[in-house]
């Protein structure tokens, strides 16, 4: 009996701060935070959000209404910005390194005989050499065992950021990160790349001239250095780690996954295929490698392109800005601190800016007589000071791989072209691309 009194009490006291709470927080709020859902205490928003459709549920609540910060992230962001520049990024220099590394793709595609193949690995590693030249100096074999493992570990943590546990741990991190279970499995697979990127840092350091830098980790460690009687300074060994580890995995990742909807795009759309292969014949032909400069000459394919970014949506949610300081919007205040995220999907498919926008059509960046035009609604790479790092290099990354590939290949399904199904692996941080086989056969 006394039990179910002390209970009872309990839950009393229990509910009667929860409804404290909240009027507090109503109160403190109204008329400055724009509308929405009260969050409760301790599970906040969790009755609103369904963790395994994370954007959905946004989408639903806004009806009725790589992650470092601060000083630390400027500092990153402003020296990594300016060694991918001294390294080549967008220039001519990573424009060679990309045509050799798609020869080298084309080579492993010859190699299938026309048999139906998993497309996924073979660009990860296309695609990865790419940023590894820049980051650790040099490439790897398409073979090399260690090279495999950390793309399937890279692959496998795509995947998971975007599962149901992964994003439930996300909202709930603070609470969650004092239990076990399945949602802090991503920790353990980015552990194991940072363990792959602290081996080639030590590499570095054991064979580094401060005089001649190699990559992106030599010049840092220099920076680190420089800056090694500064207290305050945010180069450092474990900051290294990170960052390298940032710019490989966004470097791998993004692109090649892109590649993939894209060629599943093109399979379930043949004549937009036919179309590209008749562009890349008229102006390129089959007698030298396509080169950057041949992009103002194709506009069906750039616009092709730009059409594979918009529907694939592969980062919806965009990255979690923070606000600098209380900032006033459409009446409301927002408060300093406040994570903020862009929602870039709804741009992407903004009906006022795409005919058709849920639909696969390169015609949204062509004007009347053809031509490529531009969409400010187009913006897969986020928005503001958190736009992607590696633009340049990815937008020169995407026209040649695609223009090379198609150059020397028609992609065929292995189902009928209307039986392709485009829905994603798992979506949330991130839309994976399904997993497919398909033959490709020289032209």
């Amino acid at each position: 009996m006394e039990l179910n009194v002390t209970v009872t009490l309990f839950l009393v006291a229990f509910i009667s701060w929860l409804l404290v709470a909240v009027a507090k927080r109503k109160g403190a709020s109204k008329g400055k935070l724009p509308p929405g859902p009260t969050p409760l205490p301790l599970i906040g928003n969790f009755l609103q959000i369904k963790s395994s459709e994370t954007f959905k549920s946004l989408i639903k609540v806004s009806a009725r209404v790589v992650f470092a910060n601060g000083d630390r992230w400027k500092q990153q962001r402003r020296f990594s910005l300016t060694i991918l520049r001294n390294f080549g990024m967008g220039k001519k220099s990573i424009e060679q390194r990309i045509q050799e590394e798609a020869q080298f793709l084309l080579e492993e595609f010859q190699k299938t005989s026309e048999k139906p193949f998993d497309p996924l690995f073979f660009l990860s590693r296309a695609v990865s050499n790419v940023i590894c030249s820049i980051v650790f100096g040099d490439r790897f074999d398409y073979e090399d065992k260690e090279f495999l493992a950390l793309m399937k570990i890279m692959n496998d943590s795509f995947r998971e950021m975007s599962t149901a546990w992964a994003q439930f741990y996300d909202i709930y991190a603070s609470f969650l990160k004092y239990f076990p279970g399945p949602h802090t499995k991503i920790y353990d697979l980015l552990e194991d790349m940072r363990l792959f990127v602290a081996k080639r840092v030590k590499k570095n350091q054991e064979t580094l001239d401060l005089n001649s830098p190699r990559d992106f980790i030599d010049c840092f460690l220099i920076q680190m250095e420089k800056e090694k009687d500064n207290p305050a300074s945010e180069f450092n060994v474990k900051n290294l780690e990170l960052t390298t580890l940032n710019l490989f995995f966004a470097g791998t990742e993004t692109v090649s996954s892109t590649l993939r909807y894209g060629f599943l795009l093109l399979m379930k759309y043949p004549e937009v295929q036919a179309k590209v292969h008749e562009e890349i014949d008229r102006v390129i032909g089959q007698a030298r490698v396509p080169n950057i400069e041949d992009r103002n000459q194709m506009p069906y394919m750039d616009a092709v392109i730009h059409e594979v970014q918009r529907v694939s949506d592969l980062i919806p949610m965009g990255v979690p800005h923070a606000v600098t300081c209380d900032t006033e919007f459409r009446g409301y205040v927002i408060p300093k601190g406040t994570e903020v995220y862009p929602m870039l999907s709804t741009v992407l498919h903004d009906p006022t800016k795409f005919k058709n926008p849920n639909s696969f059509n390169p015609e949204n960046f062509l004007d009347a007589s053809g031509r490529f035009k531009k969409n400010e609604a187009f913006m897969p790479f986020s928005a503001g000071k958190r736009i992607c790092l590696g633009e340049a290099l990815a937008r020169m990354e995407l026209f040649l791989f695609f223009t090379t590939i198609l150059q020397r290949f028609r992609l065929k399904p292995l189902v009928a072209p209307r039986d392709i199904d485009l829905a994603p692996q798992e979506s949330g941080f991130a839309n994976i691309p399904p997993l497919y086989k398909l033959s490709v056969v020289p032209r």
